[in-house]
């Protein structure tokens, strides 16, 4: 589960290329209720610098160009008819660089929900070897086996690390 989360992090991290992704964080005040942006309209990428957003409502059109304008990605969105476009401006080092620590802290705190989940499954075998329903041999048995997963899902997210801040830096 960490992992997947932390892939639909990345998919927000900005990388100077148009991803429908981008805008997945975006929220559009409607109807007196906040919806995600996904919700009220259709993202497309017709061009590898450029989002194009079809709002479904013409009614909301202004507010869904205030919140990716407010959305803090650094957008500045333009109506087009029922359309707004979303050129996406290039990175600067300094943006990339600050993009590649953004990274990293969405990779710890992936590093941290996986170690809690170990965590929490050696307790739970400490609690069954207290109780007499698992042996210790067994329960060190486990132990190990939870720490092989654990090991392998943190180099997992290494990976994913890796790749995304190849992809920021180097765009």
């Amino acid at each position: 589960m960490a992992i997947e989360v932390l892939k639909k992090e990345f998919a927000g991290l900005r990388t100077g290329r148009a991803s429908p992704n981008l805008l997945d964080t975006v929220m559009v005040e409607s109807y007196g209720t906040m919806t995600p942006l996904v919700h009220l309209a259709t993202i497309s990428v017709p061009e590898s610098r450029l989002l194009t957003v079809q709002v479904w409502d013409r009614s909301i059109l202004k507010a869904v160009e205030k919140a990716i304008r407010d959305s803090g990605l650094g957008l500045n969105p333009a109506t087009d008819g029922q359309n707004i476009r979303v050129p996406i401006p290039f990175l600067s080092e300094e943006r990339r660089y600050e993009l590649a620590k953004i990274a990293n802290r969405y990779a710890e705190h992936a590093r941290i929900a996986v170690r809690h989940v170990r965590r929490d499954g050696m307790e739970s075998l400490k609690k069954m070897e207290r109780d007499g329903n698992v042996s210790q041999d067994m329960q060190r048995q486990y132990g190990h086996e939870i720490q092989i997963v654990t090991d392998e899902h943190i180099q997992q997210i290494d990976t994913l690390l890796i790749a995304k801040e190849k992809e920021i830096i180097q765009v």
